[in-house]
């Protein structure tokens, strides 16, 4: 797995302003609801992206089928992908294809997929693989807690 510089990984989250986020879960509960929301809080525009939901409206925006259903006025600087591995390389090519303004394609913890990122970067597109773009925001911009949550709820019953 590359090795991230912080000072690349603070750039790439400056330089983003749209996030598609690719296989978005409307279930407040999955970590993909629970990204999607924080960087909507963050000032991200988000664009949720699942099939089995497309159509209904999530943290204020319309759930795509996909990104090639992204209108093409959006935007989508960065692609968020909550798939496994193994679905990458189709998703990456229909980022490439389908997404003019795209800069960044960042894989889930746990979602690597080389060929992928290399094909990505070799149109000029930044990759990060297998790290959260809300816990790197919480760690570089200094909102993580002890113990690394930033829960924002403080209980004096330990």
């Amino acid at each position: 797995m590359p090795d991230y510089s912080d000072a690349f990984l603070s750039q790439t989250l400056k330089m983003v302003r749209t996030v598609a986020v690719v296989g978005f879960s409307p279930n407040p509960v999955r970590p993909s609801y629970f990204v999607a929301r924080y960087l909507g809080l963050k000032g991200y525009r988000v664009i949720p992206v699942n099939p089995g939901h497309a159509g209904e409206v999530a943290l204020g925006e319309t759930i795509r089928a996909d990104l090639a259903s992204i209108p093409k006025e959006v935007p989508v600087d960065m692609v968020d992908i909550f798939r496994r591995s193994e679905a990458v390389p189709a998703i990456v090519e229909e980022a490439l294809a389908a997404l003019p303004r795209l800069k960044v394609i960042w894989m889930q913890i746990g979602v690597e997929n080389a060929a992928a990122a290399a094909l990505a970067e070799s149109r000029g597109i930044r990759v990060i693989q297998n790290r959260c773009p809300k816990i790197e925001y919480q760690r570089l911009f200094g909102e993580l807690r002890m113990g690394g949550f930033a829960t924002g709820v403080i209980s004096s019953k330990l």
